[in-house]
């Protein structure tokens, strides 16, 4: 008995750091997407001011949504995913698109449902720490590991060549997707992107400590005034409305706590991993829309008054991506600010699905 007592601490710790050895390790050979059924009332949920716990359970997305499980730093987590089938005779041609960092997969509704409709297969991943995906407690988050968590769902279900699009953070994790992953990358979209700037240079750090305090404090009221005034030019519309649900519903939820950490988490990723000096790198033709109103820049609140008035010019920002990246185009968005399919949906389709 003495002997069995000495040994399983050994097991133990050499399980363990078997297991934190591990990368991105899928739990099965070929893991199979699991179906997660659609969940019904979540108008009707935030209507009550119920919250939401940290997958979003009692939200509803656009589509049905399907989960990517795998094991990553030592932990078992799910990327959930949409994937929209061609409404058409199908062009043998695929989509993904990455969302911003306030966002999830479901914001991107109208776009996938037109892209189906011209005969796309289309590909939405909640990337993990966002969404309806896994919040890990204990994770290093960088563009590199959620690249590599999404190019290994993608193989998974046979996608391997693409067009790719990013909206805001998305953009940045695009880009970091395009260098490691050339070859899959057949054109490159960009929608107002964050981290046309290196933030670092322009803006003092905030320890994750000091992130999670701002998050924790987030409530409906902040939430919506900082979109408000970093979007939307302070013309809020009934319409932003839902978009801000899932953000409202978490801070009223069981998991707020942890939720807080990890916006925390991926706060520091976006602040210390600049992609701008990379641009020079990209291989795929790249096309960049830029909505011209567009003033968003991280940390741009605890930023000297001086640097703060240079940060998130988006005209000249836009302008020098373009002539940064090889082959490269950029269009204009005059009057349109940070999401501009969904301030001007008819403005923005005129433009975007010109590129497919």
């Amino acid at each position: 008995m003495r002997l069995l007592m000495k040994i399983l601490p050994l097991i133990f710790i050499s399980f363990s750091l078997s297991c934190a050895a591990t990368l991105a390790k899928p739990l099965a050979t070929e893991p199979s997407p699991v179906e997660v059924p659609r969940a019904p009332g979540a108008n009707q949920a935030a209507s009550r001011g119920d919250g939401f716990d940290a997958e979003l359970n009692g939200f509803d997305y656009p589509f049905p949504v399907k989960t990517f499980k795998f094991e990553s730093q030592g932990e078992n987590v799910s990327m959930a995913y949409m994937d929209i089938e061609p409404s058409v005779n199908p062009n043998g041609k695929t989509v993904l698109l990455f969302h911003g960092k306030n966002f999830g997969g479901f914001y991107f509704d109208r776009i996938a449902k037109d892209l189906a409709a011209k005969g796309y297969r289309v590909v939405i991943p909640d990337q993990i720490g966002f969404g309806k995906s896994s919040k890990p407690e204990h994770y290093q988050y960088s563009f590199a590991q959620l690249a590599r968590s999404t190019h290994d769902l993608l193989e998974s279900i046979g996608v391997r060549e693409f067009t790719l699009v990013g909206h805001s953070m998305g953009g940045m994790l695009a880009t970091r997707y395009a260098l490691l992953y050339p070859d899959s990358v057949q054109k490159f979209i960009l929608i107002n992107p964050i981290g046309l700037e290196d933030y670092r240079m322009l803006t003092s750090y905030k320890t994750i400590d000091e992130q999670f305090q701002n998050e924790f404090k987030a409530n409906e009221e902040t939430i919506k005034k900082y979109q408000n005034e970093s979007y939307y030019d302070g013309k809020w519309k009934p319409a932003y409305d839902a978009l801000i649900v899932p953000a409202v519903g978490w801070t009223k939820g069981p998991d707020r706590q942890r939720l807080a950490y990890t916006a925390a988490l991926t706060s520091d990723m976006v602040y210390n991993q600049p992609v701008v000096h990379e641009f020079k790198n990209i291989k795929a033709k790249t096309v960049l829309i830029i909505g011209q109103r567009d003033r968003t820049a991280v940390g741009k609140g605890w930023a000297s008054p001086e640097n703060q008035k240079k940060m998130g010019d988006y005209p000249k920002l836009g302008r020098a991506a373009a002539k940064a990246i090889p082959k490269s185009k950029l269009i204009e968005l005059p009057g349109l600010g940070h999401v501009p399919f969904v301030e001007d949906y008819d403005r923005f389709a005129a433009v975007f699905f010109k590129e497919f």
